[in-house]
């Protein structure tokens, strides 16, 4: 394998960086948006047992709100309700500022993903480009353009110069594959997030 990257030349380079990189943001986001981590164990529990707590007018404190808001990249959603809903503020202030939260933890199971996206999509423009890259060394050398160079030559000339493309493909194959899967899974986790809001404040605001 280190031979046939020799080989490719210096192209070949920039093809495997980016493919560590997305291999690397592969790694980190299918890890990241594991169910058990954006929704812990105790995160939903505690959650609901301080609107559970909030509702019988036993008011929870400011740290026990925030200690909620640390469990999880998803808790964050449900502290905010319970917040607004322990500083008295009306349902339509509160979606106000659930709102500008959930941005910010969409842009938290989004990440990296359009930097894989990316991946996918210039690696085999940059393949390609190695490959033209060996293809003008070959027939813009002295002995190609004299004709003085070997059919055998000149042919695993090209052999080498289409490495680029083969190694371009596959990491663009595998790079697409992986942004999508994980992008579904991003929206999956959207999803869960919006759905254990949405019953924790329709169970708060309810009366209004």
């Amino acid at each position: 394998m280190y031979s046939i990257l020799l080989s490719a030349g210096w192209p070949i380079w920039p093809l495997l960086l980016i493919s560590i990189i997305g291999l690397a943001i592969v790694l980190e986001r299918s890890w990241y948006l594991r169910q058990i981590h954006i929704f812990p164990k105790d995160c939903l529990e505690t959650a609901f047992s301080l609107c559970n707590q909030m509702l019988k007018d036993n008011k929870p404190s400011d740290a026990q709100i925030t200690e909620l808001a640390q469990l999880s990249p998803a808790s964050p959603l449900l502290a905010c309700v319970l917040k607004e809903k322990l500083n008295g503020s009306s349902s339509e202030t509160a979606l106000e500022e659930l709102q500008a939260v959930a941005q910010m933890t969409w842009f938290k199971l989004d990440r990296y993903l359009g930097i894989l996206a990316t991946i996918a999509t210039i690696a085999p423009l940059l393949g390609l480009f190695g490959t033209v890259v060996g293809m003008i060394e070959i027939f813009g050398s002295q002995g190609a353009i004299n004709g003085a160079g070997s059919p055998q030559q000149l042919a695993h000339g090209i052999s080498v110069a289409l490495y680029n493309t083969a190694f371009g493909l596959l990491i663009a194959i595998p790079a697409l594959a992986a942004w999508r899967g994980l992008r579904a899974l991003a929206n999956e986790r959207q999803r869960e997030c919006e759905e254990f809001t949405r019953q924790l404040f329709k169970k708060l605001y309810s009366h209004q």
